[in-house]
């Protein structure tokens, strides 16, 4: 069993082991609702899965290179509230998402600059930085939401490009994947992540800045996040405090899906992007045969549960067979013996 499990990981890989789980997906849902695989319905979807597709991208660099960040979500909400409260306070929208990108950034940085300059754990930083942005979007906006968004801006949230089922998120979508795929499989600074995860002692011998890359690679991060939430507040039509709550359980157990090893050093853009996609799917599905938002929720626990366990549990079968395999047996012990 564990050989066949084993020849399956090394010939189909588990990126494109999700891809094909994707495509079992789609055919079930289309035969379990048939609303599934509409035309407005995957365009729902694609608009669905918009701001996860484009955290996860830069999550997947900080994952790979033995990284990670948690205060995604609340940064995502500090960034809308931030445009929201600029609008609410006669800044023109245009200007208000600048004020946002650069707010995005500045919580990307702080990040960056406590886990590589301060050498602290990125997991309890992120962790502080989460409840912190958190509590500034409170302090921005208190409890009271901003609604009245310009129309044209809205309406790139919520319509689809004309004479298609896709929505306008997508053309910044589509560019942002490509560039990342092209940016982690064929360029020097994909070379550089997977080599920082491994080892980031042996990054720096072999001359890797390792802690200005990983500062940069959190700057983008804040960046990326920032675009999604622009995607996010024209998209509901709203800047809110409590807004993308859970998107960053969300965001990991997505990249851990897609095949990037929590431990660091291994990972493929495909796979986050087929997990991105399958997690939409998934989501949609349950949504046509009227699953509660609990249910939901809990898709992302148990996809992210899975990501951490199922490696974990092939490595102990795999050991426990080599174990075997090189106990000697007791006919051979015997003779030994005997001899």
């Amino acid at each position: 069993m564990m050989s066949k499990l084993s020849a399956l990981r090394g010939n189909i890989g588990w990126d494109k082991g999700v891809g094909i789980l994707l495509l079992v997906t789609l055919i079930v849902g289309s035969l379990i609702t048939p609303d599934f695989a509409t035309t407005s319905n995957l365009g729902f979807v694609v608009q669905d899965i918009g701001e996860i597709m484009i955290i996860a991208l830069p999550m997947a660099f900080l994952i790979i290179a033995g990284e990670i960040d948690l205060s995604v979500g609340s940064a995502l909400s500090l960034v809308s509230s931030t445009i929201g409260y600029s609008f609410a306070h006669g800044i023109s929208f245009g200007f208000a998402i600048l004020i946002g990108i650069c707010v995005g950034a500045a919580t990307g940085a702080l990040n960056g600059f406590l886990v590589n300059y301060l050498g602290l754990q990125s997991l309890a930083v992120t962790i502080g930085t989460m409840g912190l942005f958190r509590g500034l979007c409170f302090v921005l906006l208190g409890n009271t939401p901003v609604n009245q968004l310009p129309d044209f801006w809205t309406g790139l949230g919520v319509n689809n490009i004309p004479h298609t089922f896709l929505p306008w998120s997508f053309v910044l979508i589509a560019p942002l994947v490509f560039f990342a795929w092209i940016l982690l499989h064929h360029t020097k600074i994909g070379r550089w992540t997977f080599v920082t995860g491994i080892s980031a002692e042996a990054a720096r011998f072999s001359g890797i800045p390792v802690k200005r890359f990983k500062f940069l690679m959190y700057v983008a991060t804040g960046v990326m996040v920032s675009l999604a939430a622009i995607v996010y507040t024209l998209r509901f039509a709203s800047a809110s405090p409590d807004s993308a709550m859970g998107y960053e359980l969300t965001t990991i157990a997505a990249v851990l899906f897609g095949g990037v090893s929590i431990a660091g050093g291994f990972g493929t853009m495909w796979g986050v992007i087929f997990s991105v996609i399958e997690l939409g799917a998934i989501r949609s599905v349950l949504q046509l045969i009227n699953f509660s938002s609990n249910a939901l929720q809990m898709v992302s626990g148990a996809l992210l549960l899975f990501s951490v366990a199922f490696p974990k549990v092939i490595e102990l079968l795999k050991s426990r067979r080599e174990a075997r395999v090189k106990k000697p047996s007791p006919s051979l012990a015997s003779m030994r013996s005997v001899e």
